[in-house]
């Protein structure tokens, strides 16, 4: 018995196979081209495989994510060229009659963190999961299950305080210009610096600019939910990064509520080689069967 996995990004898809361990036994990865071609060589690639029982999409979007919706399983309107308004799911379901779950990029890897914590003997019962890379995304979960029932989260457009250092910038975002996107996505280094964000030495101000705005959503985060950990994780993402987030949270948070140790609460990504929504996947398939 087999669980398949999608991790369909604007760039790549990711899909394997994997067992009722949650660990890999096979993986390709290729190009996101055009709707048709794309899926067709995911269908293909799922198909070798008789041994699959159920699977599990974790996509770009926005997508809709309600069953009772006309358009659910369909990616919606995406800034990703001749992407909106396609039928994702449908086009799945149309090749395979096992089950196929559904969901948005950040909530597989949310899952697949929260998955790997019960299975390693961590108490987390709670977790948000932020990405930041191209875009900005946050999937929640809370005793198992996603928040959002009228539709996944948009952590990414969430307002902010400007940094007093920063106020000459607009913001990239097209529709709010200055949201936690549009501060903070990978893309913003370079109108501000001229030089992508791998290129900027950490030692640049820029870096404490950005720390101040990701630890703001954390302070949200922790505002309104209270979950037992946030993990960052994206390509604007490093362990030296987050060392300036945790600074600026305990600033913010100015000791009014104890998370306890914040190199055990503010954290990376547990599963390594960007694999967190692949395991996600994998039990979000398996659940599936219960």
């Amino acid at each position: 018995m087999l669980f398949g996995s999608i991790e369909a990004g604007g760039t790549k898809f990711v899909c394997a196979v994997g067992n009722a361990q949650c660990e890999v036994v096979d993986r390709i990865q290729f190009p996101t081209t055009t709707p048709t071609e794309t899926l067709q060589r995911a269908v293909a690639y799922f198909k070798q495989f008789e041994e699959v029982v159920a699977l599990s999409v974790a996509s770009f979007g926005p997508i809709e994510i309600r069953p009772s919706a006309a358009r659910y399983g369909y990616i919606t309107e995406t800034p990703k060229v001749g992407w909106s308004n396609i039928d994702f799911l449908g086009f799945l379901k149309q090749n395979f009659e096992f089950p196929i779950y559904w969901t948005t990029d950040v909530n597989g890897s949310a899952y697949g963190e929260y998955w790997f914590a019960q299975h390693t003997g961590h108490s987390v019962d709670s977790l948000v999961y932020f990405t930041i890379g191209t875009g900005v995304g946050a999937g929640m979960i809370s005793a198992g299950h996603f928040l959002g029932s009228q539709g996944h989260p948009e952590v990414g457009h969430v307002r902010l305080k400007r940094h007093p250092d920063d106020l000459a910038f607009d913001g990239i975002c097209p529709y709010h210009r200055d949201c936690l996107e549009g501060l903070v996505a990978g893309p913003t280094f370079e109108v501000r610096t001229g030089h992508k964000g791998m290129d900027v030495p950490m030692s640049d101000h820029v870096w404490d600019i950005m720390a101040y705005y990701v630890a703001q959503a954390a302070l949200q985060s922790t505002l309104f939910l209270r979950p037992t950990r946030i993990v960052f994780g994206g390509g604007v993402v490093s362990e030296p990064f987050l060392v300036k987030v945790r600074v600026a949270f305990h600033q913010l948070m100015n000791d009014y509520i104890d998370v306890g140790a914040l190199e055990d609460y503010i954290v990376m990504p547990s599963i390594t080689g960007n694999g967190s929504a692949t395991v996600g996947n994998f039990a979000l398939a398996a659940r599936q069967l219960d």
